[in-house]
């Protein structure tokens, strides 16, 4: 049987050889960034149109289209599978799509990425980087010694693909892996594991923390005054998960007081950042504007995770990424 297939039309045009290649038996609908969608050309009216399949390519964050694309997701009558090009689906929108019966994928392709830029950053903390091009443009000759991550424990908080990819990455290196999932289950990515209910158990050994779970209920605000009072002196934060994992008066105080050493922020509790917060001049914090996803090979990941599970789909196979309706808020 045909199966409709949704797609933003830039992305479209983008993808339309490799697609074709496939030799799917799907009939293509597009939409575009004011959230229109169009078979063959001619507008259609969402409330009356079902499709079995809508990819939301990265192309609509690009184009800034995210809340009128949202929007006719929500107008569309049903929708069997939607594949995000979002790691985590914290966005309402989601969980009203969800409520409709919807199948959503989330997305993985960030993951290589956002790993780089965590251990870069660590890197760039532990490694005397600025002294040495001082050194150089003085024209002096002097050895810089630097910290390694051999034998640091990474306390990892979320074991989805960016957990895990942080963590093989690390393991390369020679760092230990405490991580903080679901099930408290180890293998060769992870020495220790425990859930977040026992987190206090953990975080105290953990010379290096790293924020990558989604945000649900439970998590947050769970990095607060009681957990930022366990951790251990000298500890560096990093947070690529969302902002409101963290209560940012709790962590600014653990920074003041010496028991955080760095803090590496990528997301905050309100975006873009308010000029007037204080988490721009804090000299204990990192930050960047969410942007660990940005790497150069993401715009193709996601075009392979498209093309991988869209013929999983259409053969009845399970898809990849697929996300557990109870974990969607």
């Amino acid at each position: 049987m045909t199966k409709t297939v949704a797609l933003y039309a830039p992305a479209y045009d983008d993808i339309r050889p490799r697609l074709e290649a496939l030799d799917l038996d799907i009939a293509i609908l597009t939409y575009d960034k004011e959230g229109r969608l169009f078979r063959d050309g001619a507008e259609v009216a969402p409330e009356e149109t079902a499709i079995d399949y809508v990819w939301l390519s990265n192309f609509i964050s690009r184009d800034k289209a995210q809340r009128p694309v949202f929007g006719l997701m929500e107008r569309v009558q049903r929708i069997g599978v939607l594949q995000t090009f979002n790691a985590g689906l914290d966005d309402p929108v989601y969980g009203r799509i969800k409520a409709k019966g919807t199948r959503i994928c989330n997305s993985s392709a960030q993951a290589m990425a956002i790993s780089e830029y965590l251990v870069g950053q660590v890197l760039n903390i532990f490694q005397p980087f600025a002294e040495q091009r001082q050194i150089q443009a003085d024209k002096t000759w002097r050895i810089t010694p630097f910290r390694e991550i051999w034998r640091t424990n990474w306390l990892i908080v979320g074991f989805g693909p960016i957990g895990r990819e942080t963590a093989r990455k690390v393991k390369a290196f020679g760092a230990s892996t405490t991580v903080i999932r679901r099930s408290p289950e180890t293998n060769a990515l992870v020495d220790r594991a425990g859930t977040l209910d026992r987190i206090g158990d953990f975080v105290g050994d953990a010379d290096v923390i790293v924020l990558a779970c989604p945000l649900t209920d439970q998590t947050r605000g769970f990095a607060d005054a009681e957990f930022f009072g366990k951790v251990k002196k000298g500890a560096i934060l990093l947070n690529i998960g969302r902002g409101l994992l963290i209560d940012d008066a709790a962590l600014m105080a653990a920074l003041d007081e010496g028991r955080l050493e760095t803090a590496v922020l990528d997301v905050f509790h309100t975006e873009p950042l308010p000029a007037d917060d204080p988490l721009w001049s804090h000299p204990k914090v990192r930050m960047t504007c969410h942007t660990s996803f940005a790497g150069s090979g993401g715009v193709l990941r996601w075009k392979e995770l498209f093309l991988d599970n869209l013929p999983r789909y259409v053969r009845g196979e399970p898809l990849v990424n697929e996300v557990n309706p109870n974990d969607i808020p």
